[in-house]
Order: structure tokens, then sequence, then C-alpha cells
């Protein structure tokens, strides 16, 4: 997958804004001005991505402040999302759920 000169690549997305919310897609649709207000005033990139699980698709919002993506994924209903889990290579848009290893706290 090819990137345009200036884009933001999916590791410099994951060093900035590392606290990650997977938000199922029809719940992004529906509340996509009351999504768009919260993210206003936060730290977060223009763009997201988006992963499939299960045959579902989820819109990945990111976050700096590890409390905003904790508030929004309460307010939203969406489930924290460690980048570790997400698909490379000709499967990166697959949630690979479950598979990243605890980080060591030190």
């Amino acid at each position: 997958m090819s990137r345009r000169k200036g884009e933001l690549s999916a590791g410099a997305i994951d060093r900035q804004w590392p606290h990650q919310v997977a938000l199922h897609n029809l719940v992004s649709r529906r509340r996509y001005n009351e999504i768009e207000a919260f993210r206003a005033d936060k730290d977060c990139p223009p763009l997201g991505h988006s992963v499939v699980y299960q045959d579902e698709w989820f819109h990945v919002y990111c976050f700096a402040d590890e409390a905003h993506a904790l508030v929004f994924s309460h307010r939203f209903g969406g489930e924290i999302f460690d980048p570790r889990e997400r698909g490379r290579g000709h499967a990166w848009a697959q949630w690979k759920k479950g598979t990243a290893k605890p980080k060591r706290r030190g």
C-alpha cells in the first residue's frame, strides 16, 4: 500500500496518538456529529482508519491522551484497540483481536 507525500504513516499515528478506540461503523455514522464535537478540542489526527473483525467494520479513533480515549469509549460504546492487533501486508484491515501480548510495565 502506498501513501501520498506528507501523509502520516500508520506507525507515525501509533506513536503520536497511541490510545485508540474501535467503534462499530454503524455507531460512527449514526453519531458522527456528536463524535466530531467530542474530538474537536482533543489532540486527534485528522483521519483514522478502519478494521474488520468477524465481518463487522469498525472505525478506529486515535487520541494522544489515554483519559480522552477512555471517556470516548464509555460515551460511545467503543472498545480499546491495540495497534499491535492490526493486520500486516495484504491483511492490513484485519483486526486480530486478543493477539497482542500484554505490555510490560517497568
